[in-house]
Order: structure tokens, then C-alpha cells, then sequence
């Protein structure tokens, strides 16, 4: 128990700070604090309107001395010794140097593609390295019909502590602000990049299951380079993977986006359909992969069989010595 005269002492010493505290608001005019909240479905912040009508700051010498502010430790003459002044702050993270749309479009324009397809040279449909490792790879496509969020399977891969990768479409990214942003924090996962509008990557407007894509080496660019804009400010890293909508290209295409300083990338094992395999079947489809296998599914169809049938698969593949891991592609 303290001493009956710290008691005192203490008592003596709160009324004072109490009183100089008063003698502080009474001098500051201080009103109800103005605050703003970002509501919308971006990341940006939003700044309060400043208030034209408040009281004028006294001058600081009007203040009793223990509650005068403190001199700022950035300004210039600071009389703090420079271990207590706070560090610089960071430059902003900034995306790193591609080559720019125009060095694209000169480089590229004009050379004809010979080969279409999900496979082309310059495409990664395997792991490297060797070892027993596999890829799950989970597309989030956007737009009409896709935008949805599998969270089933997402708390799947979550609960079993499951490593993927999920390949974010720029339209599905806006339709799903915090899930893009739970699955960017989530150590257990990777993001790539799955294009801005979701089609085709050609040079000269190539098509796959009815879907018009990209007819320029400029178009392939964007299609590329603004969801890698966008990702880079939800992760603040640039995406090292591209899969382009419907995976379908061309080499030229394929080549750009190395250029871009990305990897294209394929799948040696075609996990749901494109969301259209029930469980069953799924669970077929992933438990029968091999060492080295990237496997391409669905994340953006919550009412498909990709969840149940890989959960089902999960357990097979462990049992088979298999562990899903990130992308090891060059």
C-alpha cells in the first residue's frame, strides 16, 4: 500500500494537471472533432472539408509552459537531438519501369503470330524445379456472371492452410474490394494478374468460346498493364504472372507480355471446367495430378462443384505425397 503522504502529493499533483488541462481547452475553443469516412470500393481516403469558421489558434506563448507543443522535429533548426526526430518518410511504392505502351506498339506492330491456342511458346504450363510440389491456381474472371466470390472455398484453402495462387480480373477486383484485399494480406496465397476486361490476348483479334479478344499489340497492352496498375495498388508489389481470359493467345502476345516483365502462364490440368464440373468430377480432375502439375479452377462461382470437389481432393493429394505450392515458373 503507498504511504498516506504519496497520496497527497498525487492528489495535489492531478488537481494541477486538471487545471492546467482547463486553462488549455478554455484557450483552444475546442468543438465537437470533424471526422470523414471512405465508404466507397476503392482504397482511397477521404479528406474532410476544412472548417472555415473555426476560433484562431492563440499564440503558443499564451500557454501555460507544460503544454506547449513540442517544435517539430522535421522543421529545419529543430533544437531536438537527431536521434529523437522521426525518420523520412518512405516514397510512395511505385510500379517499376515496362516498357511504355509506345515502345510496345513500335516493337510489335506488324509481326504475325503462327500459333493460337492455350499452349504457345513463351507459356509456363509446368512447375519448375522438380520435388513434389503442384500449383492450384483459382481464377476470379469479372464481369456479367462472374463476379462472384467462392468463399466456401476460399475458407477451405484457408482451414487446411492450403498454398494458391488467385489470378484477379480487374472488373472482379471492383466488384469485390475487400475480398481482393483479403486474399492480397493472406500469406498463404499469391495474386496474379488475369487481365482488365477478361478476354483473349491477340494481336490481331483472335476469338475463344465466342469471346472477341485483343486486336493490337497497343490493346494487348492495356489488357495487360492496367489490371497490373490496379494490383499493384492493392498488393503493393508488381503481379509476376499473367493469365490472360479464357487463357487462349498468341505468341506474339506471349512474347509482350514477357517484355512487360510478367510471365504467361498456362495449365497442365483444367480443374472444373470452367466452373461447370460438379464435385465428383472435380474431385477427379485435381486428385489425379502429378508432381510439376498447375492446375487451373474457379473462384468466382460459388454455386459450382469446385469447392466440395476440392476439398475432396485436398486429402488425396496429401495422401499421394503431393503439396500444393506457389508458382516456380521462369
Amino acid at each position: 500500500m503507498e504511504p498516506h503522504g504519496r497520496n497527497l502529493r498525487s492528489a495535489k499533483i492531478g488537481r494541477r494537471l486538471f487545471t492546467l488541462a482547463s486553462v488549455a481547452v478554455a484557450l483552444s475553443g475546442c468543438g465537437p472533432a470533424n471526422r470523414s469516412e471512405g465508404t466507397g470500393s476503392t482504397a482511397a481516403s477521404t479528406v474532410a472539408a476544412p472548417v472555415t469558421d473555426a476560433p484562431a489558434k492563440p499564440p503558443t506563448a499564451t500557454l501555460p509552459a507544460a503544454l506547449r507543443p513540442l517544435p517539430d522535429p522535421q522543421a529545419a533548426g529543430s533544437s531536438l537531438p537527431p536521434e529523437t526526430r522521426r525518420p523520412p518518410r518512405p516514397a510512395p511504392s511505385r510500379l517499376p519501369a515496362a516498357p511504355t505502351r509506345g515502345r510496345i506498339v513500335a516493337d510489335f506492330t506488324g509481326k504475325a503470330p503462327g500459333t493460337w491456342g492455350l499452349h504457345v511458346p513463351g507459356t509456363a504450363a509446368n512447375l519448375t524445379g522438380g520435388g513434389r510440389t503442384i500449383a492450384l491456381t483459382f481464377d476470379c474472371c469479372g464481369g456479367p456472371g462472374g463476379n462472384g466470390v467462392d468463399q466456401e472455398l476460399i475458407d477451405t484453402l484457408q482451414r487446411t492452410g492450403t498454398r494458391a495462387t488467385f489470378f484477379l480480373n480487374f472488373r472482379w477486383i471492383q466488384a469485390n474490394p475487400g475480398v481482393a484485399k483479403s486474399l492480397a494480406e493472406n500469406p498463404l496465397f499469391e495474386i496474379g494478374n488475369h487481365g482488365t476486361k477478361h478476354i483473349p490476348l491477340s494481336v490481331c483479334g483472335r476469338s475463344a468460346y465466342g469471346i472477341q479478344g485483343t486486336a493490337s499489340a497497343a490493346e494487348v497492352y492495356d489488357e495487360v498493364m492496367v489490371n497490373q496498375a490496379a494490383l499493384h495498388r492493392l498488393t503493393g508489389k508488381p503481379a509476376r504472372y499473367f493469365r490472360p481470359g479464357t487463357a487462349y493467345l498468341d505468341e506474339v502476345s506471349a512474347a509482350i507480355v514477357r517484355e512487360l516483365g510478367l510471365i504467361p502462364v498456362s495449365f497442365s490440368i483444367n480443374g472444373d471446367g470452367g466452373a461447370t464440373y460438379p464435385a465428383p468430377v472435380v474431385f477427379g480432375e485435381v486428385a489425379a495430378a502429378k508432381p510439376g502439375d498447375i492446375i487451373i479452377a474457379h473462384a468466382n462461382q460459388p454455386g459450382g462443384g469446385t469447392a466440395a470437389g476440392v476439398a475432396q481432393a485436398l486429402t488425396a493429394l496429401q495422401a499421394a505425397g503431393l503439396r500444393p505450392g506457389r508458382l516456380n515458373l521462369k
